[in-house]
């Protein structure tokens, strides 16, 4: 194998390796930490409850259960509330 093909593929194991380094960073880089309610909520979110019966176990309205969610979404740059548990599970802020 010629010396300059083994330097390519060095090269490209490297800009891989950064590629993968970047994404992780990127994913972490706007960690806004939730407030414990916002978790306490997601917490609730995670056992399959929805905003009504989250808001009456927390004794809340369920229009601050909307906001709480709007606020996690946001925090954790998610489109929808399955993906702001699924970022949260990944992140190790909720556990199964």
């Amino acid at each position: 194998m010629p010396v300059g093909g083994n330097s390519r593929v060095r090269a490209q194991t490297y800009n891989d390796l950064q590629n993968r380094i970047a994404a992780h960073l990127a994913e972490h880089y706007s960690d806004e930490l939730l407030t414990d309610r916002e978790v306490e909520v997601l917490r609730h979110l995670v056992d399959g409850n929805r905003n009504r019966d989250i808001a009456e176990k927390l004794f809340i309205a369920e229009e601050t259960v909307k906001v709480h969610m709007k606020r996690i979404m946001g925090k954790l740059g998610a489109n929808h509330r399955t993906q702001a548990l699924a970022i949260a599970l990944r992140r190790g802020l909720l556990h199964l």
